[in-house]
């Protein structure tokens, strides 16, 4: 399993869940955030903006659907500006479900025979 953790424009929120659900992924956390690239900010006029606001998107899914999450975020959030989000990947070592206590990852992978 893998983390992609996406941190794009509020205003492509609606664009990146929608192409995210079309690619099959509907689980997903929402923050929102402060931060900057490589620019700084931005300045409008003489004021500067040092931190602009964002989303954060953290979806966790199998890498079978990991290409898919990919390319539905870079769809979603992209307007061909600075600014556009960065997206982060990194692998998942375990998932448990708080409820039960259940590995998740175990359950996926446990071969289930008919009875």
């Amino acid at each position: 399993m893998r983390m992609i953790r996406a941190v794009i424009r509020p205003d492509r929120e609606e664009q990146v869940i929608n192409a995210l659900e079309s690619a099959g992924v509907v689980s997903l956390t929402k923050m929102d955030v402060f931060g900057r690239g490589q620019q700084r900010g931005v300045q409008v006029g003489n004021t500067i903006y040092s931190e602009l606001p964002k989303i954060m998107l953290t979806v966790v899914v199998e890498e079978a659907k990991l290409d898919a999450a990919v390319t539905a975020i870079q769809i979603g959030a992209k307007t061909g500006q600075h600014g556009d989000g960065k997206m982060f990947i990194s692998p998942v070592d375990a998932v448990y479900t708080v409820r039960t206590g259940q590995k998740v990852q175990d359950a996926a992978r446990r071969k289930i025979t008919p009875t």
